[in-house]
């Protein structure tokens, strides 16, 4: 892969700033569909979240009818960062955005997922994005995310917390047309979901191909592009080892040092978020609803 194959990855930071600042309202009508007081709320705003996000598209990346969708149907090669930034922008609305405009972004999704349908050409087995199945394990893999590098990056989630997570997330599976008797409401069904889906998963040509873009992206400002390698072994560190054994990656163990150097890279990487116009202002209203329902 060179950087002559593919769009840079640049004004990643500015353009991730602006999707979250579009899905974080000013003067919200209610508290959207979980509010200060749930612990989506509190993943969501963890220190880990980059390495959480990267994780997810690694994981669901290795379905192999999933991916097809995403490298037959979306414009990934040409602008990386702007899909990047469309998905950010929805999961930052459905989380802390007023309940109708997340219904409103959920429709969306489920119109765009009416038209992308096809062929997998590894498996040969036909696809549509809109099935509760694929749904399902991009879901599944964002919520495992959440949980897994909070633990290892972040604030750890209790058990019970864990459970609530799994619990209230549910509701983002439905919004996207997963029916509720499929979607996993505690952390256990959670694993147990992910386990069953395994024998489906293998790294196809296009999985291997857009997650090497992901780990190293070319473009990027020199700064960014250091935190980045951070990131990206968080995020590999991070993953299940049949994830990794899929995509064939040596990862070294997780010292605790390194693990300690990771969570500096992620706290730089933070400070230059909220350098950008707009996201500092964000975050406090985020922070000042979270401090308000406590003392409530």
């Amino acid at each position: 892969m060179t950087a002559e194959s593919y769009a840079a990855a640049v004004d990643l930071v500015a353009r991730s700033a602006a999707a979250y600042i579009s899905g974080v309202p000013e003067n919200p009508a209610d508290e959207g569909f979980f509010g200060p007081r749930s612990v989506t709320w509190r993943v969501s705003t963890d220190a880990g979240t980059p390495i959480a996000g990267l994780r997810s598209l690694m994981i669901q990346a290795l379905h192999p009818l999933a991916m097809a969708g995403v490298d037959q149907h979306s414009d990934w090669r040409q602008d990386p960062v702007g899909r990047l930034a469309a998905t950010s922008a929805y999961v930052t609305t459905v989380s802390f955005g007023e309940r109708a405009v997340a219904e409103r972004a959920a429709a969306r999704v489920r119109r765009i997922h009416e038209h992308v349908r096809g062929t997998d050409p590894v498996t040969g087995r036909p696809y549509q994005a809109s099935d509760p199945s694929l749904l399902l394990w991009v879901h599944a893999a964002l919520v495992d995310s959440g949980i897994v590098t909070c633990a290892m990056f972040g604030t750890p989630l209790s058990a019970a917390d864990a459970d609530r997570y799994v619990a209230e997330m549910a509701v983002a599976a439905e919004l996207v047309g997963v029916p509720a008797a499929l979607v996993p409401v505690t952390a256990d069904q959670l694993r147990e979901y992910m386990a069953s889906v395994r024998p489906e998963l293998r790294c196809t040509p296009a999985a291997a191909e857009s997650m090497a873009y992901l780990l190293d992206p070319p473009g990027m400002n020199e700064d960014v592009a250091e935190i980045w390698q951070d990131v990206r072994d968080g995020a590999v560190a991070a993953l299940p080892d049949w994830a990794r054994e899929l995509y064939g990656y040596d990862a070294p163990p997780l010292t605790p040092a390194r693990q300690t150097e990771i969570r500096q890279a992620l706290g730089v990487l933070d400070a230059v978020y909220l350098g950008e116009p707009g996201v500092l202002e964000a975050r406090q209203r985020i922070t000042l609803r979270m401090r308000a329902a406590q003392r409530a």
